[in-house]
């Protein structure tokens, strides 16, 4: 028997494969080593029997059995645990990825295969111009998506050409001076905040970046909708457990690309994963509003969301007016600003940013927190029925104060103790609007021990509704009237009930514009189907007259805070097995909660909200996630839809974003995102 320290200095025969770079073959090389070599003598062994001459400074070694990258130049190959049974590629960090972006163009570009996801995604976001990487993620494309692809392409004859924006030159390497992407901490590219494009003066920021203004207009403007016959061929989800099943791609965001068998040249989509959208700022984020606009567009186009008849239409008129100025000349007339230095434009922005809110009413705020006082109209549920029965509504004297209303049998009576008081800290809040019916009402879920009490509310007109609407929505976050949110709360719902007010005009309906609009390209195929053409097109421009006056970057705000108010707005949904249950349930996770919704109905069971959560942890083994609450509330789930992990980074995620704030710079604390997010398998 040799002992350890003769074994020790024994060479052995390490057989590494080379991947070059734009050759099809690659080639098998023999090093002699032994186990105290470290890696990267032992790719400096292998450089040296190449013997080519090329900068092979991106290159790195692979661990092919073990999916794992060797990055630790320094570590031996015992401590790496690399025997010479071990195959290992030496290959490029970085490789070329195809990405789909949320508005279905392609960009093709450099990415690293070795970072962890969390990280190559800031890169690709530098590289596209998108501020606030931390909410988007990488997402591979779920199987029915493809089956369907796959069928449509069969029945294609002729060959599909893809239209893919090329963007060689732009190695997304971490921390490389020479491809800072479009924005850095110093030097931000300023954009029209009313037309979304870059200003004159910072158009030069882009000329060493692959985005020059033709590029940039590709992913800052939309473009054309898709014919409805393209529509109907997209795969659409057709219930909660198709929805569920698109959630299930996400890559695990604590690995690398390679580590999840992501190949080079692969597609994947980069989207929007985290629906907290911070610090939107026309003058900074073109590309990543209108990027935001088109995923919501395809989210509502193909009935990813619901929404009823009268949404629809407002969404249909709002991209009918974007499509009508995108195509106009002067919104993407980039030379249309006047000169100005440079240095002058970043002066102009320090001195915005430096300037800061205005500071009328801050005592007020602080001191006094306002209440609502009226008549509403009240009908509530005991308990959550499983069939809604004839709302009988009653009239009762409302008192809103803090996060908690109160009503009582009349106006008199309100110095007295209420029939009820309902603390509206951690319920849902629902819109149940139709505007052209004058129906103003708010739906509350209000957790209790067992489940869900349902009440109604019902206004009497625009304005009560959107001051007693924005004070529930506050409430249910935690939040007072006296919060500074809520007056733009109650303008932007007073804002969306006036897009919905149809004004009938003669003058709309006979518009010869309506012949050639094509308004099957604006909704989705099912309401596509109820219409006859013209009579759509007529709708389409009678809603359309609320919007005209927008400019662009205005109406696809307006087109994100409607998507925003929809009630299934920012819930990404999974199939899971409660604990102790014996069948499947839906679990939606949304910024700020967890929902436990009945599989068959639709209806939701449980809400907990994340402010309430004490910890939680994942048995890696038995894959189910166990979380407690305050009150001696705890759950353990499995997840039968996707892998646990994906459900466990969502969380960490989620309270990963809510420690953001403006007061802090671009750089994020990664460590701690994947502290939450990572989990310990």
């Amino acid at each position: 028997m040799t002992s350890s320290k003769e074994y020790g200095s024994n060479s052995w025969e390490l057989i590494v494969t080379v991947d070059h770079q734009y050759e099809e073959e690659q080639k098998e090389f023999t090093l002699r080593v032994s186990g105290d070599l470290h890696i990267g003598g032992v790719m400096l062994k292998l450089v040296e029997q190449i013997n080519l001459s090329r900068d092979w400074s991106d290159y790195a070694l692979w661990w092919e059995q073990k999916k794992c990258w060797l990055l630790k130049t320094h570590w031996t190959l015992d401590k790496c645990g690399v025997q010479a049974d071990a195959t290992l590629l030496f290959t490029p960090q970085h490789k070329m990825l195809r990405l789909c972006l949320p508005n279905m163009k392609t960009v093709r570009l450099k990415v690293s295969f070795s970072s962890v996801v969390f990280k190559a995604v800031g890169d690709i976001c530098k590289t596209l111009n998108i501020r606030r990487s931390e909410e988007l993620s990488l997402l591979k494309q779920s199987e029915d998506t493809l089956k369907k692809k796959k069928k449509k392409d069969k029945n294609t004859k002729e060959p599909v050409i893809e239209d893919i924006l090329n963007l060689y030159n732009s190695p997304v390497i971490s921390g490389s001076p020479a491809s800072p992407g479009l924005y850095s901490k110093t030097m931000i590219p300023i954009y029209d905040p009313v037309n979304g494009t870059p200003v004159s003066s910072t158009i030069t920021w882009f000329s060493d970046s692959p985005l020059t203004a033709p590029n940039c207009s590709i992913l800052a403007f939309s473009h054309p909708n898709c014919s409805p016959e393209t529509l109907a061929e997209m795969y659409q989800p057709r219930t909660l457990a198709d929805k569920a099943k698109l959630n299930a791609g996400w890559l695990d965001s604590s690995r690398s690309l390679m580590e999840q068998s992501v190949q080079e040249d692969d597609q994947l989509l980069l989207r929007f994963k985290y629906y907290t959208f911070f610090d939107l700022n026309p003058k900074y984020d073109a590309v990543r509003i209108n990027q935001l606009y088109e995923q919501a567009r395809w989210a509502i186009l193909l009935e990813e969301i619901d929404c009823t008849e009268e949404e629809m239409l407002i969404f249909a008129a709002l991209q009918y007016h974007l499509s009508k100025l995108s195509l106009s000349s002067e919104a993407q007339d980039f030379t249309n600003e006047s000169e100005v230095d440079e240095v002058e434009a970043a002066l102009s922005n320090l001195e915005v940013t430096l300037e800061g809110g205005k500071m009328d009413n801050i005592l007020e705020d602080i001191t006094d927190i306002p209440k609502l006082a009226d008549n509403l109209r009240l009908f509530r549920f005991p308990q959550l029925p499983k069939k809604l029965t004839l709302k009988a509504f009653k009239q009762y004297w409302f008192v809103f104060k803090d996060t908690s209303v109160s009503y009582f049998k009349n106006k008199e009576a309100g110095h007295g103790e209420p029939i009820e008081k309902l603390n509206l800290k951690g319920c849902e809040v629902v819109p149940d609007v139709n505007v052209a019916g004058r129906k103003f009402g708010i739906k509350l879920l209000i957790p209790v021990a067992d489940g869900m009490n349902e009440v109604y509310l019902r206004c009497d007109n625009e304005n009560q509704y959107a001051c007693w609407m924005a004070a529930c929505v506050l409430a249910a976050k935690g939040k007072t009237m006296a919060d500074s949110s809520y007056r733009p709360e109650v303008h932007k719902i007073l804002s969306f009930l006036k897009m919905k007010n149809r004004s009938t005009s003669p003058q709309a309906v006979s518009d010869p514009e309506s012949m050639d609009m094509k308004p099957e390209r604006f909704v989705s195929p099912r309401y596509a189907k109820k219409y006859k053409s013209k009579q759509l097109a007529a709708r389409i421009l009678e809603a359309h007259q609320n919007v005209a006056q927008m400019p662009l970057v205005e109406a696809k705000l307006r087109f994100i805070q409607a998507w925003q108010s929809l009630p299934e707005f920012g819930l990404t949904y999974y199939i899971v097995r409660f604990k102790g249950s014996k069948k499947d349930d839906l679990l939606g996770i949304s910024y700020n909660r967890l929902i436990r919704i009945d599989a068959a109905t639709g209806d939701p069971i449980t809400t907990w909200r994340f402010s309430s959560m004490k910890q939680w942890n994942v048995n890696w083994e038995i894959r189910q996630v166990a979380i407690e609450f305050d009150q001696n509330v705890s759950i353990a789930f499995t997840c039968l839809s996707a892998d646990c992990k994906i459900v466990h980074e969502y969380i960490g995620g989620y309270i990963f974003l809510s420690t953001r704030s403006k007061d802090q710079n671009e750089t994020l604390d990664e460590d701690l995102f994947h502290k939450l997010t990572g989990g310990q398998e």
